[in-house]
């Protein structure tokens, strides 16, 4: 039996790094929420997250807490 769509969102995550002056080099982009076309351009890879955050805030469960679900992006962190 699968997952239900209305529980299923998918995310296009397109990233390219821009020297910023200084001759080091930041990650920008875009993500998509690909259900409803939502696309936000970002300069911090952190604000995925900001973006992911609300789409998922009605599918939490009892184990859910803060930004653990997030575990895949805690590189972007580290990259600061």
């Amino acid at each position: 039996m699968g997952t239900p769509e209305s529980k299923v969102h998918s995310f296009i995550v397109k990233l390219w790094q821009e020297d910023d002056g200084t001759g080091k080099s930041k990650w920008h982009g875009y993500i998509t929420h690909v259900p409803d076309a939502a696309r936000r351009y970002f300069q911090d890879v952190r604000d995925i997250i900001g973006f992911i955050k609300p789409y998922l805030a009605n599918n939490e469960t009892e184990s859910d807490t803060g930004t653990e679900r997030f575990g895949w992006l805690r590189w972007a962190r580290r990259k600061r």
